[in-house]
């Protein structure tokens, strides 16, 4: 799985925008407020649940980067953000109402434990609300590679017993085994209009698998991959951005 140790500026910088298409889906789906306590795991940079505190809940982020908290302070500095992890969260059992995990169980080493984990700290009847990746903008960083020629980023996945399918489906499936009941799963699609900088400071600061990839490169290869780099966004660009088109699969269901 992915490292995102010591990347919090470069991912605010960059992907925070990207991950936050799919916020005020999350907040209309939730439904009213009312003041209920909701937990954000894996809150980040702190945007997702500063966005549902704005609206009324009573937010808690948990966010085991310092690097994330670090700019969560700084961004929001009224927002509670406590240092933690799934599969095992520092919180008492039926603590929340509601849970939100955006594109976060796609990255846990074991995705069932982790929403079993997610079910123990939500209200009977709690709202739980997670998304993965369907689509993702890992078919620009692997042509980048390419006219490198350097081999793609392709990420270390997951032992079989652990994996799922990243698929709807598949989704659907791991988070029944995980104990999530009712399970509703559908697709939301967008398009993200980065910038170069945008997604050069997500390479440059070792965000995701391709960060991952080019901070490992000596001098000369990344030179070759900065150049490829330029050559892509120069094709794909228009009005001096780059439209990658994404689709994240949505999951909602309850604790019990």
């Amino acid at each position: 799985m992915k490292s995102w140790e010591g990347v919090g500026e470069a991912y605010a910088a960059s992907y925070a925008s990207l991950c936050a298409g799919t916020h005020d889906d999350l907040v209309r789906r939730l439904g009213p407020a009312h003041g209920r306590r909701l937990l954000d795991v894996g809150s980040g940079t702190g945007a997702l649940a500063a966005q549902l505190a704005d609206v009324g809940w009573s937010v808690t982020g948990c966010e085991p980067e310092p690097t994330m908290r670090a700019v969560a302070a700084r961004e929001h500095p009224l927002l509670a953000v406590i240092d933690g992890a799934l599969p095992v969260l520092p919180f008492a059992g039926a603590q929340f109402d509601a849970v939100t995990a955006n594109f976060v169980l796609n990255h846990v080493p074991d995705p069932r434990a982790a929403a079993r984990e997610i079910t123990r700290v939500v209200q009977p009847s709690g709202v739980m609300i997670a998304t993965i990746w369907v689509v993702s903008p890992s078919w620009f960083w692997q042509g980048v590679a390419e006219r490198a020629g350097l081999a793609a980023p392709a990420g270390t996945g997951l032992p079989p017993d652990k994996d799922f399918e990243r698929t709807s489906a598949g989704f659907g499936r791991m988070l029944s085994e995980g104990g999530w009941h009712a399970v509703d799963v559908s697709e939301l699609g967008w398009t993200w209009w980065a910038t170069a900088d945008e997604l050069w400071r997500s390479a440059e600061g070792g965000v995701a698998s391709a960060g991952a990839l080019y901070l490992s490169l000596d001098a000369s290869e990344r030179a070759r991959y900065a150049r490829a780099f330029d050559r892509l966004c120069e094709e794909h660009s228009l009005d001096g951005r780059v439209a990658l088109d994404h689709r994240a699969a949505v999951a909602v269901g309850t604790a019990r």
